[in-house]
């Protein structure tokens, strides 16, 4: 299977797929949410020992008060088309994105 695309103009391209957030690093801006148009990730609120509680729902849930911070996980990377537009807007540089050639299928 070919992972290498022509575009309109003629250049060459190949996907890279979303497999990952540091988070560690990611600050839960939310810029990659909004311009990712497949739902690839989602706001989910972490603890003070960096344990995910769980997805943020948009209430303002502070998960009985253990809410420390929140950060973007990505939770159906099958759903990713490999257009990079999540990591062009992130300020953090936090997302590992992988070609579609080193990916298995």
């Amino acid at each position: 299977m070919t992972s290498t695309f022509i575009s309109r103009d003629g250049s060459t391209w190949v996907p890279e797929y979303l497999t990952a957030i540091d988070g560690k690093i990611c600050i839960g801006c939310g810029r990659c949410f909004k311009v990712c148009s497949r739902e690839v990730m989602h706001l989910c609120g972490v603890d003070d020992a960096g344990q995910i509680l769980g997805a943020c729902d948009g209430d303002d849930d502070d998960f009985d008060g253990e809410l420390n911070r929140m950060i973007m996980v990505v939770d159906h990377a099958g759903r990713c088309i490999g257009c990079g537009a999540c990591g062009r807007v992130c300020p953090k540089n936090c997302q590992t994105q992988v070609a579609a050639d080193q990916i298995g299928a």
